[in-house]
């Protein structure tokens, strides 16, 4: 079964857009744990434009869901962070500073030596990691000598190809899904998966361990509320 981790930077923004805490990230986690969601992500930066620091520890105190970090993790705060939160997953995204939103996966034959280090710092810690990863086998392959437990399938190109061809636009995620199951790793995905797009990825993607659904979540429930938004994604997964 495919787990919904519900993205909650997008709450973080609409809070820091005015200053005080209304809404209060804390209990929007609480409350979509509440209502179903099976685990929580926070993707927090340098500039603190959205999830703060502090954020992450008020989650850390009190969830009891499934704590997904994800960062940069060539930001040396970032590390500190996730080690002194010690979630259940750190998922690991190649970001530049200041990037708005993550666009590519790792190059894991390039950074295999330096990825094989940060990860080893945290499995160390008994944290879980994943890495953000393209759709492309010989990715797929390397990052499996990088000690990693998962990858995260970047979905943004199969997001925009579902709206022209979706079997083409699946098409290499299947295979990329394929040879993560044959060596073992687990796989996440993320990225513009939404209501439209989610069920079909789903069920043509063997192993699907989690899916992180943040900003498409947001707006949803901007229309249909929170509490049936998330009811709406489950259904799609399960």
């Amino acid at each position: 079964m495919t787990k919904l981790s519900v993205n909650i930077n997008k709450i973080a923004t609409l809070r820091n857009s005015r200053g005080g805490n209304n809404p209060d990230v804390l209990k929007v986690a609480l409350d979509c744990e509440r209502f179903g969601a099976e685990g929580i992500t926070v993707h927090p930066r340098p500039d603190e434009r959205h999830i703060r620091y502090s954020d992450v520890y008020d989650i850390k105190k009190n969830i009891r869901t499934e704590f997904n970090i994800e960062g940069n993790c060539q930001e040396e705060k970032f590390v500190k962070l996730v080690l002194d939160n010690k979630p259940d997953q750190v998922t690991l995204v190649p970001d530049a500073l200041g990037q708005i939103t993550s666009n590519h996966g790792w190059d894991t034959v390039k950074n295999q030596s330096y990825l094989q280090d940060i990860i080893g710092v945290f499995k160390e810690q008994g944290i879980r990691v994943s890495i953000f990863v393209d759709p492309v086998l010989e990715m797929v392959e390397a990052a499996k000598t990088t000690g990693t437990d998962r990858i995260e399938l970047y979905t943004e190109a199969y997001a925009v190809g579902f709206k022209t061809d979706r079997e083409e636009a699946i098409s290499p995620y299947v295979e990329s899904a394929r040879l993560a199951n044959k060596l073992g790793l687990g796989i996440n995905a993320g990225h513009d998966l939404d209501l439209d797009n989610l069920k079909y990825f789903s069920q043509n993607i063997e192993g699907l361990l989690e899916v992180s659904i943040g900003h498409a979540l947001i707006c949803d429930a901007l229309y249909l509320g929170l509490e049936n938004t998330i009811q709406q994604y489950l259904k799609q997964l399960h």
